[in-house]
């Protein structure tokens, strides 16, 4: 299982989402501070879920997502390709 990282973009150290909070079955609202203490930096992120990859072998007749373009699915190949490329080295 991997968990998503989060960099600070003023002192490259990692980011801890001190609370976070749903807003949508689709969106969800996060609040990250920088771990380094004399940074400090802290911000508010979305994550949100915008079109659906493959579909659910459990489908929720509530949930309708787009799908997505053969461009959209390859760039997202190409990411995951690239990922596993990086944590094996």
């Amino acid at each position: 299982m991997s968990t998503y990282k989060m960099v600070c973009p003023h002192c490259s150290s990692r980011m801890r989402i001190r609370t976070s909070e749903g807003r949508h079955i689709f969106l969800r609202v996060a609040y990250l501070q920088c771990t380094t203490e004399a940074c400090g930096w802290s911000v508010r992120a979305e994550f949100e879920m915008t079109h659906e990859l493959s579909p659910s072998g459990m489908p929720n007749p509530d949930v309708h997502l787009p799908g997505v373009n053969q461009e959209l699915r390859q760039a997202a190949l190409t990411t995951e390709k690239i990922t596993a490329e990086s944590a094996r080295a």
